[in-house]
């Protein structure tokens, strides 16, 4: 008997699949897409559609082949991926923060450098701890070791959870720092004029409320699954599992959205990609990440 939860988890990893994939082909086909911020997007959307294409094989495996090598390969797929989605979105949070905080030096060598440490970074630490579970690290013959997602061990589960809660405390101090910066620079606009223009205002505000979406969402797909890792047991009831796993899922669904598609150079870039019709004689604008 096929599982709901797990088909919805089919479908969920589908239109992951489906929506960064297109990303991904933008990035590689539009030469201007080549800058430090749109490099890291492609990690971004690279991640979130490995994990996409993981939840998708792991339907498959679990419904037509039963192995425990399969098993095993597909979770340390599953973790990989979604490890390098949330790392990717910590350096993309160090990014904005660089560009805003060394703003004059961000379009420097040093910055290449620093994002290219960022994804060697990344990945690295994402492949490593996807074979942990290959490499020994599971429950395969203890079940008393598996935590609610098996065969993961509760050591391994929360080792997991503890990258995540650090990550997402590092991103929100980098955010309270971002909104501390765009607030004197609107300040420092007021001084300059002596007074703080209605556009300024709500650029201001638009800037916070933008950040505060971007981490309440991030906190809102993860926090409640890391938080089950911590306190949930094996023998509680799989659909508290999949209740909070489903969610995480719909994070590597948002990305694009707020990363990718709300951008002006990827959207023109998807019009020459799929019509070929729209030429604009503007050229591209050089942007930072903190416009984005």
């Amino acid at each position: 008997v096929i599982n709901p939860w797990d088909v919805m988890l089919c479908v969920s990893g589908t239109a992951i699949a489906c929506e960064n994939a297109i990303v991904v082909a933008i990035i590689c086909y539009s030469p201007s897409l080549r800058t430090p911020m749109f490099v890291l997007i492609g990690s971004l959307a690279t991640a979130d559609l490995l994990a996409g294409l993981g939840l998708i094989l792991n339907f498959v495996f679990q419904y037509v082949i039963h192995s425990e090598t399969v098993s095993l390969i597909t979770v340390g797929f599953l973790v990989a991926s979604f490890t390098a989605s949330v790392s990717s979105l910590l350096a993309i949070t160090v990014d904005r923060y660089l560009s805003l905080y060394n703003a004059l030096t961000y379009y420097s060598e040093r910055t290449v450098l620093c994002i290219h440490t960022m994804l060697v970074g990344t990945w690295g630490v994402s492949l490593c701890l996807g074979l942990l579970p290959i490499l020994g690290w599971n429950c395969l013959h203890d079940y008393a070791a598996c935590s609610i997602v098996r065969p993961l061990t509760k050591s391994n589960v929360t080792l997991l959870s503890a990258s995540f809660f650090l990550i997402f405390i590092i991103m929100l101090h980098l955010y309270i720092e971002i909104c501390k910066i765009v607030c004197r620079h609107a300040h420092q606009i007021a001084l300059q004029q002596h007074f703080l223009t209605a556009s300024h205002y709500v650029a201001t505000k638009k800037g916070v409320s933008t950040l505060a979406i971007i981490l309440g969402t991030f906190g809102a797909s993860w926090l409640p699954f890391a938080i089950y890792c911590v306190v949930g047991d094996p023998d509680y009831p799989s659909v508290y599992t999949y209740a909070t796993l489903l969610p995480a899922t719909y994070n590597s669904m948002i990305n694009p959205i707020i990363y990718a598609y709300r951008n002006q150079e990827i959207q023109r870039s998807m019009w020459v990609l799929f019509c070929g019709c729209f030429q604009s004689k503007v050229s591209f604008r050089s942007r930072s990440p903190s416009d984005v």
